[in-house]
Order: C-alpha cells, then sequence, then structure tokens
C-alpha cells in the first residue's frame, strides 16, 4: 500500500530510525503508526541483541543537574567508537538516561547487580507477607516472586520504566539506540546526589 511522506516523517521522528525502515514498518502496519513503532522496535531489538556481546571501550561521562541546583547525576554511558561517543545523538540518548535516574531514583544497575543478602530479605518479607494471606503454597510462591519482579522494577535502572516514555523500560530504550547507532550500548556506572544526602 501506498505510505505517504508525512507518515514516514512522524515515524522517524517519534523512533529515529532510517526512512527506509519506516516505510516498510507502515507498509506492513497498514499506516498504523502504534503498530509500526512496535514492528520497528522488534526488528530494532532483534537485531540489537547480536550486537549486545560488543567490546564499549569509547563512551563519555554526562552531567545532569535538575532545575534548583539541590539534584544531580553523572552517568557514564559506553559505546563501541569515538565517532559514535562525539555525535549529538548519542548525547542526547546520555542526557536521557541521567534524567531518567535524577527522576526514578534506581540504586542498581540491573538484577544481577543486587546483592544476595537483599534479595533473600525481599523474598522472606514477601513470604511472610504470602503467608498472612492463607493462599496455597504454590500460590505463594508466585505472590513472592511476582513481588520481587516489582522490586526489581523499583530499584534496577535497566528494569524501570522511562520516565519520558512509560511504554518502554530503560534496557528496551537501550536496546533501542543499540540499533540507532549500530552499535553496542551500556551503561556503565552511575551516581546520583541529592543536596544534604549523606548515603
Amino acid at each position: 500500500m501506498a505510505v505517504d511522506a508525512k507518515t514516514v516523517k512522524e515515524l522517524r521522528e517519534k523512533t529515529g530510525a532510517p526512512m527506509l525502515d519506516c516505510r516498510e514498518a507502515l507498509q506492513s502496519s497498514n499506516c498504523d503508526i502504534e503498530k509500526a513503532i512496535v514492528y520497528l522496535r522488534e526488528k530494532g531489538i532483534a537485531s540489537a541483541s547480536k550486537k549486545m556481546g560488543r567490546d564499549t571501550k569509547e563512551g563519555k561521562i554526562i552531567s545532569y543537574i535538575h532545575p534548583g541546583d539541590k539534584l544531580g547525576v553523572l552517568v557514564e554511558i559506553n559505546c563501541e567508537t569515538d565517532f559514535v561517543a562525539k555525535g549529538k545523538d548519542f548525547t542526547e540518548f546520555a542526557k536521557n538516561i541521567a534524567m531518567h535516574i535524577a527522576a526514578a531514583n534506581p540504586a542498581y544497575l540491573s538484577k544481577k547487580d543486587v546483592p544476595d543478602n537483599i534479595v533473600e530479605k525481599e523474598r522472606q518479607i514477601y513470604r511472610t507477607q504470602a503467608q498472612n494471606s492463607n493462599k496455597p503454597e504454590k500460590v505463594m510462591e508466585k505472590i513472592v516472586d511476582g513481588k520481587l519482579e516489582k522490586f526489581y522494577t523499583e530499584t534496577c535502572l535497566l528494569e524501570q520504566h522511562f520516565v519520558k516514555d512509560d511504554k518502554i523500560i530503560i534496557k528496551d530504550y537501550v536496546k533501542s539506540a543499540i540499533s540507532k547507532f549500530g552499535e553496542n550500548i551500556s551503561i556503565g556506572r552511575f551516581s546520583r546526589f541529592k543536596l544534604g544526602d549523606a548515603s
């Protein structure tokens, strides 16, 4: 089916995907922009997965200071080449991650960074809560697992919903960046500073 240039442009602005991919996505989804976004994300995430094992020795450290100067973030975003690191779009991506950290206050980068003793402590709390609800044992374990997943989405950066678009989580936002830049992108480390907070 024919796809008009205005719709292609709109999809490109929303996703950052190349024109030809936008046209293909719109043709595959009968010009439904929301379906086309899903199509592009699925395609991007699939191709991004192949790049995720590659070394990321370049990148940059970005700072974000929230208006009022009482909250700030430093974040290291890594990529494969200096060429990508110096690009305007990469800087914008890094700033979006820093702003998200300021707003969402993650404690850890990923699930694997949460210490075992913290996970076990959370599990114990959820298990006690489930036992108090008099549910069968099989159901209790599902409740515990569900609450633990919720804990991860609240405390782990890569599992959090992106503050600028709560339909995607940060790890998918990173995957879309991998697809967009054509090389592996990773979040190295971050620090969040709040005035008067010594923790």
